[in-house]
């Protein structure tokens, strides 16, 4: 049975969706004003093993995950690089995708951009007017008068009063109190505009959020998933807005993914240590960086060293090189289900990748010791559920990396004089290529018929 922690209530429960075997899950986006940065790399790899896995248990999940592709930052660097909005967004979200693709992340099944949603926009901005859960302001601003939702800070546990204390509004700002947050702001000066009954203008931030995942999924859903700081005030105000408008719950479960760190300190372009997945990826193997994502709690903080992607590549490597030894040609080969529902029951405790690849240890251990093939079949089969151990044990082992000393058909040429060393007995010079290599961080494995490679893992 499957239980997830929901953000909501601060505690696990047990899952349960509104239709029988369907889930509705939304996730919010990036906003494609820069490259992707790995911490959206975490909650792009979080959700879309909490995908595969629900749907690996043969529930019908319809994925949404947005775009938001405007915005202040995107109007901003738009101006800054003296390109149109349509340019800068377009650019950046096929990088995003770009990365994506690199880390075994698929698309999701709906993807919306604000800028195609505002009619749905505009109508809900009308009913929360016509409800009198918001108003327009003398400067044609329209905002959420958080007073007229009694639940406000459900989510964030965080309480009005508190909120307003020492808060004040200034004489010239148009709002009814501090709390209340835009939802149509008028147009500027060389800004892009859409109309409305307000005048021309453009959506705030939290009101795309609701519109989209609500025509897409409908005014209830099952999921709603985003980063830890999308909480407050993001999240809140979605919830405030979007219960006002429908008189619904808006999602039953809210799943919130950790921060990530960088040397144990936040990661932040002032502090220099600023990590986009695009530098990443440049430095690391994908699936090490998608494995090392995946070593902590989704919940939890995860802390980004050399060091933690070094455990991850070892990791990989001992995994890999156990299913090198047995190549899966059989598809009638069955799966040991004593192992999946061990690793199901890991992954029906709010989706604990940690104790998840544990059991693929275990059964890593179990399979070197017995050489069964359907625990092989097995290993490789849950590893998909997670996005590991697709490739070829071969084609992992030896991919090459940027700082590595000789390229693959350098290596198979010394393979093969070596060979031809062993052939006429030249050991010493048999020996002298194996040295060469071991030298290059190429270690060799010679077997009765054949000699295979693979690439020594660099230490920190």
């Amino acid at each position: 049975m499957l239980h997830v922690y929901n953000s909501l209530t601060r505690q696990k429960e047990v899952f349960k969706p509104r239709v029988p075997g369907k889930i509705g899950f939304y996730a919010c986006g990036v906003t494609v004003y820069d490259h992707c940065h790995l911490g959206h790399a975490r909650s792009m790899v979080a959700f879309d093993v909490i995908v595969r896995f629900l749907r690996a248990q043969n529930y019908e999940v319809t994925f949404v995950r947005n775009i938001t592709d405007i915005d202040d930052k995107i109007i901003q660097r738009a101006a800054e690089k003296n390109i149109s909005i349509t340019e800068l967004t377009d650019f950046f979200t096929q990088a995003m995708h770009k990365d994506a693709h690199k880390l075994g992340v698929a698309l999701p099944d709906k993807e919306p951009r604000a800028t195609a949603y505002m009619a749905q926009i505009i109508e809900l901005i009308q009913t929360l007017i016509h409800k009198k859960h918001a108003y327009v302001s003398a400067n044609g601003d329209v905002y959420f008068s958080v007073k007229t939702y009694h639940a406000y800070g459900a989510l964030s546990q965080q309480n009005i009063d508190e909120l307003l204390t020492g808060v004040r509004i200034d004489v010239a700002d148009t709002k009814s109190s501090p709390l209340d947050f835009v939802l149509w702001k008028t147009a500027k000066k060389k800004e892009p505009a859409w109309q409305s009954p307000w005048g021309a203008g453009r959506p705030g931030w939290h009101i795309e959020c609701s519109a989209m995942s609500m025509h897409e999924l409908g005014e209830h859903f099952d999921i709603h998933g985003g980063g830890r700081d999308l909480e407050f005030p993001h999240h809140e105000n979605e919830i405030a807005q979007s219960e006002c408008a429908s008189g619904k719950k808006f999602a039953n479960y809210w799943l919130h993914v950790g921060l990530l760190q960088i040397n144990h300190e936040k990661m932040s372009k002032s502090l220099n240590n600023f990590l986009t997945i695009e530098q990443a990826l440049a430095r690391h193997n994908p699936e090490v960086i998608r494995y090392f994502l995946l070593s902590s709690h989704y919940r939890s903080k995860l802390n980004y060293t050399e060091e933690t992607i070094l455990n991850a590549q070892k990791a990989l490597h001992r995994l890999y090189q156990t299913l090198k030894n047995y190549p899966l040609t059989d598809e009638d080969i069955s799966c040991d289900l004593k192992w999946v529902a061990r690793f199901n029951a890991a992954m029906f405790d709010d989706f604990n990748t940690p104790i998840a690849l544990a059991v693929l240890f275990e059964l890593s251990h179990e399979l070197n010791k017995s050489a069964d093939l359907s625990l092989a079949k097995t290993l490789k089969e849950l590893g998909g559920v997670l996005g590991i151990l697709q490739q070829h044990p071969d084609e992992f082992l030896q991919q090459e990396s940027h700082d590595d000393m000789l390229d693959k058909q350098t290596i198979d040429t010394l393979i093969s004089e070596r060979l031809k060393a062993r052939h006429l007995k030249n050991w010493a010079k048999a020996d002298a290529i194996r040295a060469q290599l071991l030298e290059a961080g190429i270690e060799l494995e010679d077997t009765q018929d054949k000699t295979t490679w693979r690439r020594s893992i660099k230490s920190v």
